[in-house]
């Protein structure tokens, strides 16, 4: 079997990865065992990269983009880009060790859209420890394009003070509401005792702040919840081989 090819956005960590979304792909690949190589693509090369590989690009209000992650499968040659499409190629293609068990699929991905922007939210503050581990070429992309996005200058995206205190209160306040919708569960995943693409899609956004923020910080949000979090975090690193 062919490797396949995963691109994704590099960093100045030690192991490279951190964004949520490639990483669900790598989560995925890595829980099926399946021999996989990494392509690192900066930000302002994404484009040029994926017109080459002939990857259409997605339409927006303020025109076309592409963007990461995108697989390429050799042995296939298929060629998928977005990260629960890419879950779901993998999982039809090489179904050992499913990630939608169960004729969950459907399920899923209502949770993975409805869930994370209303349990795990995104703050600004997240944007600015993710353009502090970035390589020089794309950090000034990531925090141009986020500036013109949201039509507010990068000095003023999390400053310490008011700004950056109500960031800490707002992601709490999401992590709480994840919290009540855990204790639903019933078992030590989503669906109860049944490993699948949903606690991919939550571990995924946790690594993330897990990557960028700073020590302090990590430890701070990695207390809420009785350390809920960061032991899910573990644990899906850990059925992912990944640990």
């Amino acid at each position: 079997m062919k490797p396949l090819i995963l691109y994704d956005i590099p960093s100045r960590l030690p192991d490279t990865y951190w964004s949520p979304n490639t990483s669900k792909p790598r989560f995925v690949l890595s829980y099926k065992e399946l021999p996989f190589e990494t392509v690192w693509v900066e930000y302002p090369d994404i484009a040029t990269v994926l017109k080459d590989l002939g990857v259409s690009p997605k339409k927006r209000s303020a025109g076309d983009i592409y963007t990461v992650p995108v697989l390429n499968d050799p042995n296939t040659g298929a060629l998928i880009d977005e990260s629960l499409e890419i879950a779901a190629y993998l999982d039809k293609t090489y179904p050992a060790k499913p990630i939608f068990p169960h004729g969950s699929e459907m399920l899923i991905r209502v949770f993975h859209s409805a869930y994370l922007d209303e349990a795990h939210p995104i703050v600004r503050l997240i944007l600015v420890r993710t353009a502090e581990i970035l390589n020089s070429a794309s950090m000034e992309f990531f925090c141009r394009t986020r500036s013109e996005r949201l039509q507010l200058s990068w000095e003023e995206f999390s400053p310490e003070g008011p700004k950056r205190d109500g960031d800490w209160a707002y992601l709490e306040q999401g992590f709480n509401k994840g919290e009540e919708l855990y204790a639903k569960c019933g078992g030590r995943w989503v669906m109860g005792d049944t490993f699948s693409y949903a606690d991919i899609t939550v571990a995924c956004r946790l690594l993330w702040f897990k990557r960028v923020l700073k020590e302090d910080e990590w430890a701070r949000f990695s207390s809420w919840n009785g350390g809920r979090w960061a032991k899910m975090l573990d644990d899906v690193q850990q059925e992912c081989h990944l640990a």
